[in-house]
């Protein structure tokens, strides 16, 4: 092997060692709560999970991928057809988040993009609709242990069910752990 080729070989063994310090982030998984407002002048609380995974880009910049789960039930008088309509909804997101350490804190800011799915059951009857969504938002980490945080988070989360923006928040809390 040439003077050439040791300096590329070279170069390629710092240049994943240094990737190797930089590839870190955390994972979290917690309560979820957010709201639906399928029907006009009426809101529906949503309670489930939120779990996410970060992966620095850089020492500010993460790549985020979230995924949250909400459940409850409609009261469908209003529609005039009688019952309890239950609810599903579905949130696959992914986008860039900014954070920074602070002593015991770990303020965040996230842009994050994609999909909705929303499943509604009412006596036997199912419909579904999928949209797209976006989450605007961030939070704040609380550093307990080495290698365990408590979040708490608030989005404003956009879907557009059945041709229909809604804008609602969704407030999340649980566990990270940092890897």
């Amino acid at each position: 092997m040439g003077k050439g080729g040791a300096v590329v070989v070279a170069t390629l063994l710092f240049t994943a060692g240094a990737w190797g310090q930089l590839l870190s982030g955390n994972a979290f998984f917690g309560y979820s709560y957010t709201q639906t407002n399928l029907t006009p002048g009426q809101s529906t609380s949503l309670n489930g999970w939120n779990g996410s995974i970060e992966m620095k880009v850089l020492p500010l910049l993460g790549i985020v991928g979230d995924v949250s789960g909400h459940y409850g039930s409609q009261d469908t008088e209003v529609l005039g057809i009688g019952g309890d309509a239950n609810l599903s909804e579905y949130n696959f997101l992914f986008g860039p988040q900014l954070s920074f350490k602070l002593g015991k804190f770990r303020p965040f800011v996230h842009a994050l993009f994609g999909g909705a799915h929303l499943g509604e059951t009412l006596s036997g009857a199912s419909s579904s609709s999928n949209s797209f969504a976006d989450a605007l938002g961030g939070g704040i980490d609380y550093h307990f242990f080495p290698l365990i945080s408590w979040r708490v988070q608030v989005d404003a989360l956009q879907t557009r069910f059945f041709s229909t923006s809604q804008n609602n928040p969704r407030f999340s809390t649980g566990i990270v752990f940092h890897f």
